[in-house]
């Protein structure tokens, strides 16, 4: 494989800097490439195992914008982690505008990279933005109100009832002006936190860097349910690679399999057996980032 040139890059959504790194193939100087956006999923960022993926993508000839949303890791915003699907739909489209204005990028090529909650973050980009070439999301959260009652079955009643109230006291007090109310991003099995099933914040923090904050505003969590990818998954046209772990327990596996049989574009499913975080390193990330590869070589490289 050939080399690659990373370079700090930055773009602004909604008034707000989103910071990013641009990749691009050591060898790239006046032909345009294809393009891959990516962002992580629920409070991640970029260094937070996703680095490896862009790198496996650069060398291989694509260029790749790897960005951080607002209010979360090397990016602009205030308060800090704070999760709003309505922003981080709109970083996505700012991004995908911004990769298309760069020189070493082909404008109609770009194409789409999500894992877990930006998994569905980049359905619901593609649906609305039938120009995207294609997109890949892996482990994805493609229905928010499955993930909830997931929730309450690993969890229980009681523990879903009280990060709700939390987020509910959360939300009233950005009405009033008050400083954000904080839950783990990930926690132990029985404490309070947004995702606390047995392999969550092992999984997770195998990924994170030490300066990771593992905290969110708790606002997301009354609203998380009424955020469904799925409902957008008819509007999509352009070619999807769905990659399905069998044995995720923190997205909904039967949530990304009915996605894929109601997307109206070419669509190819994959299935692995392991856990949702299994996927990120050693034999998963290898096999996952294959087919990726694969998937954007031949769907990018031959148009």
């Amino acid at each position: 494989m050939a080399g690659f040139i990373r370079e700090d890059a930055a773009f602004y959504s909604e008034g707000t800097i989103c910071r990013a790194w641009f990749y691009r193939p050591e060898s790239n100087t006046l032909d345009q490439r294809p393009c891959i956006v990516m962002a992580h999923g629920l409070g991640g960022t970029r260094d937070a195992g996703l680095e490896p993926y862009a790198e496996l993508f650069a060398e291989s000839g694509f260029c790749v914008l790897l960005f951080d949303y607002r209010h979360l890791g090397s990016s602009d915003g205030e308060p800090r982690q704070l999760i709003s699907v309505k922003s981080q739909l709109e970083d996505w489209q700012a991004a995908v505008s911004y990769a298309r204005r760069i020189r070493h990028v082909n404008p109609v090529r770009v194409a789409l990279w999500g894992s877990s909650f930006s998994g569905g973050h980049v359905m619901v980009t593609a649906a609305r933005d039938h120009a995207i070439a294609a997109f890949s999301a892996q482990c994805p959260m493609m229905d928010g109100l499955t993930a909830s009652l997931n929730v309450l079955r690993y969890a229980g009643a009681v523990a879903l009832a009280r990060i709700s109230a939390l987020g509910v006291a959360d939300e009233i007090g950005s009405r009033l002006g008050r400083k954000p109310i904080y839950i783990p991003l990930v926690a132990a099995p029985g404490q309070i936190g947004a995702m606390t099933t047995p392999d969550a914040e092992p999984g997770y923090r195998r990924l994170t860097p030490a300066s990771w904050n593992n905290q969110m505003a708790a606002r997301l969590v009354p609203v998380f349910s009424t955020y469904r990818p799925i409902k957008e998954a008819q509007n999509v046209k352009c070619p999807a690679l769905i990659q399905v772990c069998n044995r995720d327990t923190v997205a909904p596996p039967d949530a990304a399999f009915a996605t894929a049989e109601a997307m109206q574009g070419p669509v190819e499913l994959k299935t692995y057996d392991m856990g949702h975080f299994d996927i990120y390193i050693d034999a998963g990330f290898r096999q996952s980032s294959q087919d990726q590869l694969e998937f954007f070589n031949r769907v990018l490289m031959n148009r």
